[in-house]
């Protein structure tokens, strides 16, 4: 029986498997990670854990806010997992231990707040995707009305949120007379920390008008984080247990590239991030803005394209010439000149997105990407879209992904099969096109409704409806590829 991945088994593995280089009876916890998903451990936690050897007293405890599944794994495994880096010349693992203990908020969730007020915590860090904002995508602000605000306004000390979960641990530093900590937003938000802090200020605000103001004064450092990290399979699993000589409940399978850009906005200390390979700067928001309309905006397009093109994964997606073509033009002629990014080749960072899209290695799921597009739209392409209508210009290949999108919750693909659709608004957009049928005009007009999404300007604007009903009407009419090849020329 093959043994399992533990702080007693380190010394048991397979010969050259890298392994954490500190005494980790050593570190404490200087970081509370609220969202301890795939993404997280594939990047803060290995930057913390290239640095836990130099200052121990910046560890990680982790906390699930939805599901135990990630305790569930970790906890047997005393924090540790491999994380198995993916390339044409293999796969190469490396054990990260940086993260100390996983919480489950829903049944230790007095203790996790206990925890996020003690004094030792300086950082809180967030990745819980974009819904788990509980905000109104289009415009940023607070959803007043979201069920979980709701909850968290009505029971204060007991919240279900992130949000919720902020404001409850700051008001009782604030109780107690301890500084706050700095709330990090690794999630993929246009101006990630200054939405996080209109939000968090504004539930503050809600339930008391002076702990409103006193989280005011609450450092929001912005972020850009990029690294592309596939679910993990059970293939994945029986990989890692062979080449590490042990098992493994939750592996991270992740790319070579990585990126974090950091405002360097942290009163309450932080780690030397800079000293492996963070960048800190005065300003994140053009790196975001580069990251969300290039790669990101790209991933959705080729999700939902590719998809419905039946196209497996994003490797498989860019074996199609068309698709090729059509990525390449909106990130060079759509995406590109929106961008104002002084000193920085985006041409080079468009041909080595390309390069990292080809990775045959990595096993990136269209569906995977294809999550959430409620919440991710409007970051990804329709900010892009209103910034060439306010500047006259085209949104061909743009209005593709938007009409890709519109043709995918649908929830029936060109086969007639059944689309598994994820999203906060799944139920409201598949009845939209239940009613709307085959019809593409009565589809877009009941999506473009949904003002959460689109807010109360797109819908409406003739030129974004021309383009974006025009491929859509295409792909009802001769199918995905046929649309694309249009497109592509």
């Amino acid at each position: 029986m093959t043994q399992r991945l533990t702080q007693k088994s380190l010394a048991t593995l397979a010969k050259g498997i890298a392994v954490p280089g500190y005494d980790r009876g050593k570190v404490t916890p200087g970081i509370v990670h609220l969202g301890i998903g795939a993404f997280h451990r594939a990047h803060m936690a290995v930057y913390v854990d290239d640095l836990l050897a130099d200052d121990p007293s910046w560890g990680i405890v982790g906390a699930s806010l939805r599901r135990p599944d990630t305790k569930e794994a970790l906890e047997p495994q005393d924090g540790l997992y491999t994380i198995a880096v993916r390339d044409a010349a293999g796969t190469h693992p490396r054990v990260i231990g940086a993260i100390l203990s996983v919480m489950d908020a829903n049944t230790q969730r007095d203790e996790l707040l206990t925890l996020m007020a003690d004094p030792a915590i300086r950082i809180v860090s967030l990745t819980v995707t974009e819904k788990g904002y509980c905000h109104d995508p289009a415009t940023g602000e607070l959803d007043q009305k979201h069920p979980d605000i709701v909850h968290d306004l009505a029971n204060p000390s007991a919240p279900k949120s992130a949000p919720g979960m902020l404001v409850e641990a700051l008001a009782r530093r604030k109780a107690s007379g301890v500084a706050p900590f700095t709330v990090m937003s690794c999630d993929n938000l246009p101006s990630n920390g200054e939405t996080a802090k209109r939000i968090v200020t504004t539930l503050a605000a809600l339930r008391d008008a002076e702990l409103g103001e006193w989280v005011e004064s609450v450092a929001f450092p912005s972020t850009m984080v990029d690294r592309i990290v596939p679910s993990t399979t059970d293939a994945d699993r029986e990989e890692v247990t062979k080449l590490i000589g042990a098992e493994d409940a939750w592996p991270i399978m992740t790319e070579p590239f990585t990126q974090w850009v950091i405002e360097d906005k942290f009163p309450a200390g932080r780690p030397a991030f800079e000293k492996v390979g963070a960048q800190l700067v005065a300003d994140v928001e053009p790196y975001e803005h580069m990251k969300l309309r290039m790669l990101n905006g790209s991933h959705s397009t080729m999700a939902y394209a590719g998809y419905l093109g039946g196209y497996d994964y994003i490797a498989e997606v860019m074996g199609d010439d068309d698709y090729v073509t059509l990525i390449h033009g909106l990130m060079t002629e759509e995406a590109m000149p929106t961008l104002h990014m002084p000193g920085v080749d985006l041409g080079a960072y468009r041909d080595e997105l390309l390069e990292r899209f080809r990775n045959p290695a990595l096993k990136h799921r269209t569906w995977q990407i294809a999550m959430d597009g409620s919440q991710k739209l409007p970051q990804r392409l329709l900010g892009t879209i209103r910034d060439r209508l306010k500047a006259g210009l085209g949104i061909e290949r743009l209005a593709l992904g938007v009409a890709a999108w519109m043709r995918y919750v649908t929830g029936v693909d060109e086969e007639g099969d059944e689309i598994d659709v994820r999203d906060p608004h799944a139920l409201k957009m598949m009845a939209i096109a239940a009613d709307a049928g085959d019809d593409a005009e009565a589809l877009y007009e009941g999506l473009v409704s949904i003002s959460e999404i689109f807010g109360d300007d797109l819908g409406g604007n003739a030129v974004f409806r021309t383009a974006v009903l025009g491929h859509l009407n295409s792909m009802f009419d001769e199918g995905i590829h046929a649309t694309i090849a249009k497109v592509a020329g």
